[in-house]
């Protein structure tokens, strides 16, 4: 991925993701992650072209390290495919360059979450060779602007 793709990426990624539930991700997709995440591991950033040039895939990955353990674990952030490009193999090679990219950095361990209604992408990693599955309970809540309240003078709002 090149910094002109930044805003390619978003479009793609705003197109294939604006059905998410908000309560299945802990993440949201906005033009914050692609930026922070090539800013931050650009090595990671990677971008599928067509022929033409127009961007038809993308994946979002990470590398962290847990103090004291010594093993690196990877984790694809975020992955899309244009509907157009998908079951021809576009997904397949982003992943398997993330993946090699991963390995030479001294990665021992990758990581994905998926929406569990996301049978598509379940489908895909377990290709990939993922296994075990887990559930994970993801809970929301709306915090509701609190209504400034005056008694004998005293503003109670800010308490």
């Amino acid at each position: 991925m090149r910094v002109e793709d930044i805003p390619r990426v978003y479009r793609l990624g705003r197109l294939l993701f604006r059905n998410l539930e908000l309560t299945a991700l802990y993440r949201t997709w906005d033009a914050h992650e692609v930026t922070s995440n090539f800013n931050q591991d650009p090595k990671l950033s990677l971008v599928a072209e067509a022929q033409n040039g127009r961007i038809v895939g993308f994946a979002l990955g990470t590398i962290y390290e847990r103090e004291g353990e010594g093993w690196k674990y990877g984790q694809v952030l975020w992955m899309g495919v244009s509907p157009r490009y998908q079951r021809v193999g576009v997904g397949s090679r982003l992943y398997q360059e993330m993946e090699r990219r991963m390995h030479r950095e001294g990665v021992r361990m990758l990581f994905v979450d998926v929406a569990d209604s996301n049978v598509a992408a379940i489908d895909f990693f377990k290709r990939m060779g993922y296994g075990r599955p887990q559930s994970e309970v993801w809970m929301s809540k709306v915090i509701r602007r609190a209504r400034k309240r005056k008694v004998e003078g005293v503003d109670h709002g800010n308490l």
